[in-house]
């Protein structure tokens, strides 16, 4: 990813979505397309119960839960306000946690958003890891992957079909319609994320369109490209429509060099997430990360 694949270099927001006046998704993907990134993500809590973040990952002890947790607004509607004044740019979630969403619902959101953006959508999926986070909104915390599998099968029959219906361990329903279909057809690419999961690559392969790991080695990414083709050519699957997207937190993925290692590592595209806690500070981090990258 040096200036010869550019394109295939995104930004996600953590802090600054928080407060709109400090971080209206709007004005920071408007300027993020203008100056040329390929991608907009915004993640998803909707809910921290208290005392379900002592075992946040990879935090420290005694170290303070990141704010940003508990500042998360809606990312569909983050998303929706990007692609109001947006052409170009893809707009994806840096994950949404299918077991915490009522599937119906969220077949019809994410096909209004893929719908009214022209088809820009990336549905970046997960699991969650809070399990109280999960629980209250309705996710089976230890068959959650079990659940998030169903799901997206029933978000994909209502995108693909005309009146379907659904019986299975979690969803069940008669004969129903969901419109307006998605931009993108079938359906926008689901893709799976992961921290660590060896279980995510069968996943891709049998259900998924892509892979999107928070990846701090290259290796990671060449090990997990590795294991894809393989598992690809055995389902009878071609490897290459399966499009791997690294997420890069807390500084990574920010020089030429270093997104130059993860696209020989195997992923066609990397997203950098900002760090600014403001809007001001977060204009002039894209600035100087275009400068950096293009």
């Amino acid at each position: 990813m040096s200036k010869k694949t550019a394109s295939g270099i995104g930004v996600g927001v953590f802090q600054v979505i928080g407060d709109l006046p400090s971080g209206d998704p709007a004005v920071i993907a408007k300027r993020a397309e203008e100056l040329g990134f390929h991608s907009y993500w915004l993640p998803e809590h909707t809910v921290i119960p208290k005392g379900s973040c002592d075992d946040y990952p990879g935090r420290p002890p005694n170290t303070p839960v990141p704010e940003y947790l508990f500042k998360m607004p809606d990312p569909f509607i983050g998303l929706t306000r990007a692609a109001a004044v947006t052409k170009t740019i893809k707009l994806g979630t840096g994950v949404c946690l299918v077991p915490e969403r009522n599937p119906l619902l969220a077949a019809k959101q994410i096909a209004t958003l893929d719908h009214y953006s022209g088809g820009r959508f990336q549905f970046g999926i997960g699991a969650g890891w809070n399990e109280p986070e999960c629980t209250v909104l309705g996710g089976d915390f230890d068959h959650r992957w079990a659940q998030t599998k169903e799901s997206i099968a029933v978000m994909k029959k209502l995108w693909t079909g005309e009146y379907v219906e659904h019986h299975g361990k979690y969803y069940d329903f008669g004969p129903l319609v969901c419109l307006p279909k998605p931009g993108r057809r079938p359906h926008p690419p689901v893709l799976l994320g992961s921290i660590g999961s060896p279980l995510v690559f069968k996943r891709v392969v049998e259900w998924g369109d892509g892979w999107v790991p928070v990846c701090f080695d290259p290796k990671e990414i060449a090990d997990g490209k590795a294991e894809l083709v393989k598992l690809a050519k055995a389902a009878g699957r071609d490897p290459d429509s399966l499009e791997i997207t690294a997420f890069g937190l807390d500084g990574f993925h920010r020089t030429p060099q270093a997104l130059a290692e993860i696209a020989k590592a195997g992923a066609q595209n990397a997203v950098i997430w900002l760090q600014g806690g403001d809007e001001k500070s977060v204009l002039a981090e894209l600035e100087a990360l275009a400068a950096a990258v293009f």
